[in-house]
Parts: structure tokens; sequence; C-alpha cells
């Protein structure tokens, strides 16, 4: 009698290991979405930072002390200048999609502004700002922030950027972080 030498997988061991597989993956998955989430409120955050940072420059040393009033004049540079005050991924339009993220910026417009060193014309850029980033995704990512002119990002489990004031407080959310 001859024995054979048995060569291969069997289907047991075929169907044992995508279920090992599958069991890691289910463990993984949800990891790997808070991962994904965490990483763009990071990218939120750091973008309302850089948008803050920005206005400051601009007002300072362009309009006087008065502020931008929406994303794209922050992506014009000064006159002589080939900088502009905020990176392009962030001046591409007034409202704009990053890190899963909606982001946009508005200054009530004051009538008795000067016009600035990058083009705005008199009038338009304003004594204060508000800048909000709100998710994509609403039914996974309850996470949404904002910032004004005080310079302080709030959170909360809801869109802050229609109720921010330019100046102050809003009525709902906390301060990052608290």
């Amino acid at each position: 009698m001859k024995i054979r030498k048995a060569q291969g997988f069997a289907l047991i061991d075929l169907i044992f290991v995508i279920g090992i597989i599958g069991i890691l993956a289910s463990i993984a998955t949800p990891r790997l979405f808070a991962a994904r989430q965490g990483a763009g409120s990071a990218s939120a955050i750091g973008s309302l930072r850089a948008i803050a940072s920005a206005q400051l420059t601009f007002a300072l040393t362009c309009s006087s002390g008065f502020y931008a009033p929406n994303l794209t004049t922050l992506g014009v540079p000064p006159i002589g200048s080939d900088a502009p005050f905020l990176s392009q991924n962030l001046t591409g339009d007034d409202i704009i999609t990053r890190g899963n993220y909606i982001i946009q910026l508005s200054a009530t417009a004051y009538p008795t502004a000067p016009g600035s060193c990058n083009g705005l014309a008199l009038g338009e850029a304003g004594q204060a700002y508000k800048a909000g980033a709100d998710p994509v995704d609403v039914n996974n990512n309850s996470r949404y922030f904002a910032i004004n002119a005080n310079g302080t990002i709030f959170e909360d489990t809801v869109t802050l950027f229609p109720v921010m004031p330019e100046v102050g407080d809003p009525l709902s959310g906390h301060v990052l972080g608290q």
C-alpha cells in the first residue's frame, strides 16, 4: 500500500483563514474610521488656526486693522509680492472642502473700511470675522468647529458657523480642549 503525501490546502483550511481575516477586519474597521475622523478634525482645527493667523497678518499689514471678508481675498498677494496671506489649498473658493470638512469665512463689510494692499475695495473689509468648519458626513461625524476675531476655537455637536458672532463667545459650544 502506497501512502500519498498531501500537498496544498484543504477547503477547511481556506475557510478558517478567511474567517480569521474577517474577524480581524471587523475589529480594525471601527478603529480605522475613528482614526480617519480624528485626522479630519485635526485638519479642520489646523485650517481654522491658519485662517486666524492669516486674518491677523492681513489686518496688521495690509488693511489698517480690518479683516478680509472671505477666503479668496486672503489668497490674493499684496501688490509687489507673490506670497498670499493664506495657502492656495484654503483660498480656491469662498467655501472649500478639506479633510472631510466644509470650511468657510465671513466678515460683515464696514462702510468706512479702507482699501487693502491686495486690491480689496473701500468698504469691503470687516471689523471682525468668523470662520467655521462643518463635517461633510454629518451622520458619522458630530464635531463642528468655529473661530472668530477673538482667536479662540470653539467646538460643538451642532453647526456653529451660523450662530458664531464675529466677536465674543457663541451661545452654544465650548472652548476646544475643555
